[in-house]
């Protein structure tokens, strides 16, 4: 196995997920568990969480991004909990219109070492209503 396998393997026990190396990029899928409808019709494939990293240099930092479907009520507590860590909020917005609860997507990013991204993330997670699954 090599760095980049070993980094990303801890990357995701960190985050308590799957790892996933694709052309470079090292992800962790993993989903809201709550009950979404959209246009009154149940979804499961609307609340995901993705998070991961690519771009690793010589001196251990690499780009740090991820997308989070969120609750309209866990924002506040969320974005300060990230914003307090010194990760960059690049987005919050939705996805999708006549979702039932609100829903919206957060974005953030970050260059840094991986697993130091991947701690502030858990971190930061540990504030939604329930922590995200695999």
């Amino acid at each position: 196995m090599n760095n980049f396998d070993y980094i990303c393997e801890q990357f995701a026990r960190i985050l308590k997920g799957k790892s996933n190396v694709h052309q470079g990029s090292c992800s962790v899928s993993l989903h809201r568990n709550f009950k979404v409808l959209i246009q009154d019709y149940q979804s499961s494939s609307a609340l995901p969480v993705g998070i991961s990293f690519e771009s690793l240099d010589q001196n251990g930092n690499a780009l740090n991004l991820a997308e989070i479907a969120i609750l309209q009520e866990e924002i506040p507590r969320f974005m300060y909990s990230v914003v307090q860590q010194g990760l960059i909020v690049s987005a919050l917005h939705n996805h999708w219109l006549f979702t039932n609860p609100v829903v919206l997507y957060i974005h953030i990013q970050s260059v840094e070492p991986p697993l130091n991204f991947a701690k502030k993330m858990a971190h930061s997670l540990s504030f939604l209503r329930s922590y995200p699954v695999s």
